[in-house]
């Protein structure tokens, strides 16, 4: 039977004309109202943000992949645990959820942390139990900085996301949520001093650390010098000073234990947690006391037992200019890493040595010999040179290597000089090393793998007067000078130094 409104009674189309207006009302909730209520927090207020993060697995794996909203580009960590990746949101911000999209190399363990401040963290989310993929956590508070602080991996890889995003907004909650109060490693790191770098907008560049004093308004020096004969060179003699540690506080700042095994010389007191100010109250195993300053390299290994230098051990600091009157000391608190823990161009890494590696009279080696004479005298060997042109403006980029750069070669009267884009010249540190190790050296190896892996990183906290005197009376004025001293640090005069091991310049 077919029903006609116009047939009914007035008071039956009343009640169907209500029944149609409260469907309409009914869908327009389901609608509207869902999507609106939504809509207060349906872009990721992470999204673009700064991103920093404990490492990466390489250049094509930053931080900043993780909140580009592209789910194509990922963020992937070093393969150790623990590992972070942070965000700043900019200013304190009332926060209603966190999702992950996991690569295949996902975090089992991990807690979800916030913070004011980026130094006092506390945890909002906990598990020991994920499964990886995409995963929504929901959180409530208010906080400027968000943190992923993973505790245990689900492989032998690193911790990998797509996207790492942060909900919340003017509409989410307010109240803080109660969890755990934890303190850890804050980014940039705690090793420079000085601020970070801003963008025009005055959001942090990630990972550049601007120097208090910037050298600007400098170009590379096209002049040829006096010709003047020597070595324009001084050796920095330190000895092994912690041993076999896996710390790193350039690449892993605050995080004890995350880095393959490391040996130290110079400071001390070098671990994951130092300072410039803390490598200043420290001691030197250098002969120059005023060199305060932290090196360290891989540790090496002959099967599962490590293998140190025995005694003093060389660092030049060289020109590697031509002009070599044009060269200033190190910034205090500069700091960068020399070669790649997971190189495997074994050309490139000759190419940035003197001799390859070295045993008896064996040279060129691009890798570490598979033998060696048996003589006591026989050591394994290497000459590894450092950067030494600096931009002027910071002292740490987010590889630790992008704020230096190797001089160039003009072809021409002008010789060897610093590129335009990094005009600074600075000393040429190179590490030579010796090992005392020989004869069957197919099990010998670094921390960081094979020979061509071999890498140092550098963190300057010389006494200022001291290395000046040192650059001014030796590389500057043409001799070889091995440094000894007192520190520096007081009132008398900067530590003096042996010129040719038999002249003492006061």
């Amino acid at each position: 039977m077919t029903l006609s409104l116009r047939h009914q009674p007035r008071s039956r189309l009343f009640v169907l004309a209500g029944v149609a207006v409260a469907l309409v009302a009914l869908l327009g909730w389901f609608a509207t109202g869902p999507l609106r209520a939504a809509s207060a927090d349906a872009a990721p207020v992470s999204q673009g943000k700064p991103a920093t993060a404990s490492s990466s697995e390489g250049r094509s794996y930053p931080a900043a992949a993780a909140v580009d909203g592209d789910e194509k580009t990922r963020w992937s960590s070093a393969f150790s645990d623990p590992q972070w990746l942070q965000v700043d949101l900019g200013a304190p911000t009332a926060l209603s959820r966190v999702a992950l999209n996991w690569e295949r190399a996902y975090g089992t363990g991990y807690q979800i942390q916030t913070s004011a401040d980026a130094a006092t963290w506390t945890t909002v989310y906990s598990t020991t139990t994920s499964k990886g993929g995409k995963e929504t956590v929901a959180v409530s508070g208010t906080a400027r900085y968000v943190r992923l602080y993973g505790t245990a991996r689900s492989s032998g890889y690193g911790y990998s996301l797509w996207e790492f995003q942060v909900y919340g907004g003017s509409g989410a909650p307010a109240t803080a949520t109660v969890g755990p109060v934890t303190t850890g490693p804050s980014s940039p790191g705690p090793v420079p001093t000085g601020t970070v770098t801003t963008t025009p907008t005055g959001t942090a560049q990630a990972g550049w650390i601007m120097a208090p004093n910037p050298v600007t308004n400098v170009k590379p020096s096209h002049e040829v010098p006096p010709n003047k004969g020597g070595f324009h060179e001084f050796q920095a003699n330190c000895s092994v000073s912690r041993t076999n540690l896996q710390d790193d506080p350039i690449v892993f700042p605050g995080l004890a234990g995350a880095s393959h095994m490391h040996t130290f010389m110079g400071n001390t007191t070098t671990n994951a947690n130092s300072t410039v100010e803390s490598l200043t109250q420290g001691a030197t195993t250098c002969k120059a006391k005023g060199d305060l300053s932290a090196y360290w390299m891989p540790t090496l290994y002959n099967g599962d037992t490590a293998v140190n230098p025995e005694g003093l051990q060389t660092i030049y600091y060289k020109t590697g200019v031509q002009d070599y009157r044009t060269i200033r000391p190190f910034p205090k608190g500069l700091r960068f890493v020399v070669g790649n823990a997971k190189n495997t161009d074994a050309d490139k890494f000759l190419a940035a040595t003197e001799k390859g590696f070295e045993c008896g009279d064996s040279y060129e080696n691009k890798n570490i010999p598979v033998s060696c004479p048996t003589d006591r005298s026989v050591k394994l060997n290497i000459r590894y040179q450092a950067p030494s042109c600096w931009d002027g403006l910071h002292l740490d980029s987010p590889d630790h290597q992008s704020h230096m750069a190797y001089p160039v070669d003009t072809h021409s009267a002008a010789g060897i000089v610093c590129p335009d884009d990094h005009p600074v010249a600075v000393p040429k540190l190179e590490f030579k090393m010796a090992w005392p190790v020989n004869g069957d050296m197919s099990k010998v190896h670094f921390a960081s793998g094979a020979g061509p892996t071999f890498h140092y990183d550098f963190v300057n906290a010389w006494d200022d007067r001291t290395l000046k005197a040192m650059i001014d009376g030796c590389i500057v004025a043409a001799r070889q000078c091995d440094a000894q001293g007192h520190d520096g640090r007081d009132d008398q005069q900067p530590a003096p130094y042996v010129l040719n091991n038999n002249y003492v310049l006061p």
